[in-house]
Formats: structure tokens, C-alpha cells, sequence
């Protein structure tokens, strides 16, 4: 008799933005981490967008994204 699948869980999105501490903390890396990672293309759950006339980033990483990409939050 083979093991039984566990249903596919699927959980609900809203689109919110995701904190990077929040996800950092969840899959185990630091913020610069990740920060850094967005920044250069090499992390593809979010975006990192830089200011005008700054050398500031803001960030996007919409929660099913981050899902899809990671699996955080784990079900």
C-alpha cells in the first residue's frame, strides 16, 4: 500500500508586501541578504527599486510570491 499524498494546501493571498526582516527570519538568511540579493536579480521573490537622486531601495515582495519562490510561510 503506498503512503498517502498530503493535499495540496494552498493559502490564501492578499498581496501584501512581505517585510524583509519577516521573510529573512522565516527561510533563515539575514535583511542584507536578501536585500542584496533582490537588488542584483539573483533573488527573484521581490524587487527592489532604486529612489531618484538617492542611493536609497525600496522594496516589493508580495506575499504569494515570496510562496511560490520559497515556500514561506511553510503549511
Amino acid at each position: 500500500m503506498g503512503a498517502k499524498k498530503k493535499p495540496d494546501i494552498t493559502p490564501a493571498f492578499t498581496g501584501r508586501d512581505v517585510p524583509i526582516n519577516e521573510i529573512a527570519q522565516g527561510i533563515g538568511k539575514s535583511a542584507d541578504f536578501i536585500k542584496r540579493g533582490l537588488r542584483t536579480g539573483a533573488l527573484d521573490f521581490g524587487y527592489a527599486v532604486k529612489s531618484d537622486n538617492s542611493d536609497r531601495y525600496g522594496y516589493y515582495c508580495p506575499d504569494k510570491l515570496v510562496w511560490e519562490k520559497t515556500g514561506y510561510p511553510r503549511l
